[in-house]
């Protein structure tokens, strides 16, 4: 039983180590290809928000500690009737109202701004 654990070991770590190197490697391609997308302001609808809210449990000295994050994300659809949904900061979020209508700002999936045409 003691060889099964001293060959599980190893790969199990393997396994973990090779997700996160794929992860960081994930974030750093599409910040590249980011950088290498012209800036575009475009007219644009906010046609709808979303959160997604994740859990996470810790145990640390037998105690078990509780922490969670919110990412958000807006929905537009531009003038051709593509829709791109794009991650915003909670700030940016509360102050988008679907319906909306102005000039998006973004930098291949990089959220950059919208501001909100004053028409009434």
């Amino acid at each position: 039983m003691f060889s099964f654990f001293t060959l599980i070991f190893p790969i199990f770590f393997i396994v973990v180590f090779g997700f996160i190197l794929f992860q960081v490697v994930q974030g750093i391609k599409q910040w590249n290809y980011n950088n290498k997308q012209p800036v575009l302001d475009v007219s644009a609808n906010l046609v709808a928000k979303r959160t997604q809210v994740s859990r996470h449990a810790h145990n640390h000295d037998n105690h078990v500690h509780h922490h969670s994050t919110t990412s958000y994300y807006a929905t537009f659809e531009v003038e051709s009737g593509d829709r791109m949904e794009l991650q915003v900061s909670g700030s940016e979020y509360g102050q988008l109202v679907e319906g909306d209508f102005g000039k998006l700002k973004f930098q291949g999936t990089r959220f950059l701004g919208f501001d909100r045409d004053n028409k009434s």
